[in-house]
């Protein structure tokens, strides 16, 4: 009698080869800001935008896709990401000047746009410096830091839909709100094109370094996943939670920024599960406090360990 094969076959086993790496089980947790975290049943990295197109049009209508940027503003939880993971790097971080317009890739950091801007003597991108992540997720969330938001300077996107159709939109047609945008859920941003003025170098080098000297003296840069909470109309998260008693509140090794309140950090071994619940008891108790109910600005995503 032949034995009965336990074996089950993987995900990858059922994709279409693109040009591009894509690995099985790839860890995610160090590859987020938080340093915690699951894998990733599939990591796809393409080569360029055609690679994406292809691989897009010929996925299986059932694998579930999720785009992953730097891990900035993110919570991969303990048991990880079914489906495919998509992550644009090299081939999606090219950024040139072209006139008065910057065109980014959107894997390019929003600190590195920036940084180009005023080396062109553009002004108007110095807000980017503030936000820490890439220009996909800048435009797929109106990111926004220090009186400027993407919304402001876009001039078109370019995007890639889940059936492999390339889309270049003006950015009119994403209708932008506040952290959101109203383009359909499926599309992958691929590039940016963004409207800035000729400046003085000097003076926007200066604004930069503010928004720098800022963000240290506020914010922690230790392991965190930057803003927890959307501010509540009429409010600020942090006070909120400062009120609440929630300053330094630990759940194992997940803890509340001493220095900025709206912050989470991992002190070192902490899980994703710690960070989630220490936001949930946060929440719970600026609610029982003020009565005012905080919303999550991080993107907490994947399956429970």
């Amino acid at each position: 009698m032949m034995a009965h094969s336990t074996a089950h076959a993987h995900l990858i086993d059922r994709l279409p080869r693109p040009r591009g790496r894509i690995v099985a089980d790839a860890p995610l947790g160090p590859q987020t800001w938080f340093r915690a975290g699951g894998p990733a049943e599939v990591l796809f990295r393409p080569l360029d935008v055609e690679d994406l197109a292809s691989f897009l049009s010929q996925l299986p209508a059932d694998v579930p896709v999720t785009v992953l940027g730097v891990g900035s503003n993110l919570l991969v939880r303990d048991g990880g990401i079914k489906g495919v993971v998509v992550r644009l790097m090299r081939g999606f971080t090219a950024i040139a000047v072209d006139g008065h317009e910057v065109v980014s890739g959107a894997g390019a950091l929003d600190l590195n746009v920036a940084l180009t801007a005023r080396d062109n003597a553009l002004a108007g991108l110095e807000f980017l410096s503030g936000i820490p992540g890439t220009i996909g997720g800048a435009v797929a969330m109106n990111g926004g830091a220090y009186g400027g938001e993407l919304a402001q300077v876009l001039v078109s996107a370019e995007a890639v839909d889940r059936a492999g159709t390339v889309h270049r939109v003006g950015a009119a047609r994403l209708g932008f709100t506040y952290r959101h945008n109203a383009a359909p859920a499926d599309w992958i941003f691929t590039s940016a094109r963004l409207r800035a003025i000729p400046g003085d170098q000097l003076v926007i080098a200066r604004r930069i370094a503010e928004i720098d000297a800022a963000r240290t003296d506020s914010q922690p840069r230790s392991r965190t996943g930057g803003s927890t909470f959307v501010n509540p109309p009429g409010h600020k998260a942090w006070e909120l939670i400062d009120r609440a008693g929630c300053r330094g509140l630990r759940i194992g090794e997940a803890q509340v920024s001493e220095k900025h309140c709206n912050f989470l950090i991992n002190l070192g071994a902490a899980t994703a599960a710690d960070i989630e619940a220490l936001g949930e008891e946060v929440r719970r108790r600026v609610f029982a406090h003020s009565g005012v109910r905080l919303e999550w600005e991080i993107r907490r995503i994947g399956v429970a360990g």
